[in-house]
C-alpha cells in the first residue's frame, strides 16, 4: 500500500452482513478500524473512511463508539456504494473474519476476531466504563479471538484507573523525551501489524523502570495514547 501525506488511504469497514449488528464483534470491528486510521495519521497520512453495511446503525451505537472513543466513520454506505464513496477501490480492508469481502484485489485485508461476551454488559444494558472495554479489547491482537469477562473488565478498569493517576502525578515534573529505546518499540508496535498488546507491554515496562524521569513517563504515555484512546490525561488537574 503505498500513500502519501496528500493521498488519503481509502478504508472500507464492512459492517454486519444480513443486516443483523451483533453487539461487541460488530464494536470490535470499528474500534480496530479506529486504532488503524489513527496508526495511519499518526504517520502523517490522511485517511477516508466508509462503512459498508447493508442496515443501519442500531440505537444506542453511536452513544456506545462515542463512549469508546471511536471515531465513527464519515459516511454510511451500502457496499455497492463503497467505492464511489472513498474516491477509488478501498486499499484496508476491515472485516470480521467471517464476514471478509471476496475479492479484494491488492488491498490489504484486516480480519478481525471474534467476541465471546461473558459479561452482564449486553445482558442488563450496563455499559459501565466503556474506555475499560476498550482496553480489554485492545489487550488481545485484533485477528485472536476475545473472551471478555467481568475479571478482564475489572483489571482493564483497574489499569487505566492506575495510570491516569500516574500521568497526573509525571505531570507535574519537567517534561523530557522520550526515550529513544521506547519510541524505536513503539514504532515497530504500530507498524508490526497494529500491535497494540506490544505497545501495552511496553507501558507496563515504561512504568517500572526507575531510569526513565518522570517527564519522559509522561511524554511516552500521551505518545502511546493518541492511538490507544485511553484518555490518559483525563486526571491532570483533579
Amino acid at each position: 500500500m503505498v500513500a502519501s501525506s496528500s493521498v488519503p488511504v481509502r478504508v472500507c469497514v464492512h459492517g454486519t452482513a444480513g443486516g443483523t449488528w451483533s453487539g461487541l464483534a460488530d464494536l470490535r470491528v470499528l474500534l480496530v478500524a479506529d486504532v488503524l486510521t489513527r496508526i495511519v495519521e499518526l504517520q502523517g497520512l490522511q485517511t477516508v473512511t466508509v462503512l459498508a453495511a447493508d442496515s443501519p446503525l442500531p440505537a444506542g451505537l453511536d452513544e456506545d463508539l462515542s463512549a469508546l472513543g471511536i471515531h465513527r466513520p464519515a459516511v454510511l454506505a451500502s457496499c455497492e456504494d463503497a467505492a464511489a464513496l472513498l474516491g477509488g477501490p478501498a486499499q484496508v480492508h476491515v472485516a470480521r473474519d467471517a464476514q471478509g469481502p471476496g475479492e479484494a484485489g491488492d488491498a490489504v485485508v484486516v480480519g478481525v476476531g471474534p467476541v465471546e461476551n461473558l459479561t452482564q454488559r449486553a445482558a442488563d444494558g450496563n455499559r459501565g466504563d466503556l474506555l475499560a472495554l476498550r482496553l480489554a479489547l485492545l489487550s488481545c491482537l485484533y485477528r485472536q479471538p476475545v473472551t471478555l469477562t467481568e475479571a478482564a473488565l475489572a483489571d482493564a478498569a483497574g489499569s487505566a484507573d492506575r495510570w491516569r493517576r500516574r500521568v497526573a502525578e509525571w505531570a507535574s515534573q519537567p517534561s523530557r523525551p522520550i526515550p529513544a529505546d521506547a519510541a524505536t518499540a513503539i514504532r515497530d508496535a504500530f507498524d508490526d501489524d497494529l500491535n497494540t498488546v506490544a505497545a501495552l507491554d511496553l507501558l507496563h515496562s515504561v512504568e517500572s523502570r526507575p531510569d526513565i524521569p518522570a517527564g519522559a513517563k509522561f511524554e511516552t504515555f500521551l505518545f502511546v495514547d493518541r492511538v490507544l484512546g485511553l484518555e490518559f490525561p483525563r486526571e491532570i488537574g483533579h
